[in-house]
């Protein structure tokens, strides 16, 4: 079985990084992980738990801006020096079944695109398509509001397309993106269990650079957006935008999902401690290395003097 993550070891988050895209693309990096073999069948979501057993994330930043040809014939008129930031997170949770559960269903899982901060990204997503492993039934999956998530069953790790189209207005191309499912935690040297879920999320950052007048006075004032910059007059906020946006929140946000805890935190806060647990395991894995090591050559020296003797 073939398997690959952000993640190097159970319980450690990989160190988080960005990759910034040109103005006007929308071409999206992989994240780290191959394509593999498994897949089949289908199913329901995933089930409560007690601890995540692996839980990771890496970090992205892609920008999304210029004016495209259609825009200039338009009139359209954008908004300088402002960024509009929507933080996401992306990734599967999964669930193994047990000993009884189907060869070929040994796990739940579930897929998904998420705001950081659990609020309704139907402000700027339209729908989301996420493309499965071939051997699954009617393998292209279209989610057409929020939550944009799927869950189903199999017994493989493969990679999961991920393909975000944007509300009209936002007037950009369809972003890609790339999880790798992930089924069975690194650390094996346990049994498995039902109680832990494999957790393995990515964060990333969609940045609308000077976006159009009538995208920022819509959703400005929306939770899942942040404002970046000093624009030098803004347009004033719509207000049946805000009313729409204060209606899809009640809809579509993630904040009481039921697998919502089991989704990771993204802080700087969290950060540093994941990388200062990271750093303790490093040190308590060196210290016991050497102690191994020490053992090994006693037992060199301890033979060589018996071999003389």
């Amino acid at each position: 079985m073939a398997s690959s993550s952000p993640a190097s070891s159970s319980g450690q988050a990989s160190a988080p990084h960005q990759a910034t895209f040109p103005s006007g693309s929308t071409t999206s990096a992989a994240s780290s992980g191959v394509a593999a073999s498994g897949g089949g069948g289908g199913g329901g979501g995933g089930a409560g738990a007690v601890t995540s057993s692996l839980t990771a994330y890496s970090k992205r930043k892609r920008r999304l801006t210029d004016l495209t040809p259609e825009e200039v014939l338009a009139g359209v008129k954008r908004v300088k020096g402002v960024e509009l930031i929507v933080p996401v997170a992306y990734g599967t949770i999964s669930f193994w079944l047990g000993k009884k559960a189907e060869e070929s269903k040994s796990h739940k899982w579930t897929v998904y695109l998420r705001s950081v901060d659990n609020e309704d990204l139907g402000v700027v997503i339209k729908r989301v398509v996420f493309q499965l492993h071939h051997s699954f039934s009617n393998p292209t999956r279209t989610v057409e509001a929020p939550p944009f998530e799927l869950s189903e069953a199999g017994w493989g790790e493969f990679e999961i397309g991920i393909t975000i189209f944007f509300q009209p207005d936002v007037a950009e191309k369809p972003l890609e993106l790339f999880h790798h499912l992930k089924l069975y935690p690194e650390d094996e040297s346990g049994p498995q269990t039902t109680k832990k879920p494999v957790v393995v999320e990515s964060y990333d950052e969609i940045v609308f650079s000077e976006p159009s007048e009538a995208l920022f006075a819509r959703i400005c004032n929306h939770p899942a957006v942040v404002v970046s910059g000093s624009p030098s007059s803004i347009p004033a906020p719509s207000a049946a935008g805000m009313d729409d946006s204060s209606l899809e929140r009640k809809q579509g946000d993630t904040k009481e999902h039921p697998l919502g805890q089991w989704f990771p935190k993204h802080s700087e806060v969290d950060e540093l401690a994941v990388l200062t647990a990271t750093r303790q395991q490093v040190h308590a894995q060196i210290a016991k290395l050497k102690r191994e090591l020490s053992a090994h050559e006693s037992e060199v020296l301890r033979l060589k003097s018996s071999a003389i003797h």
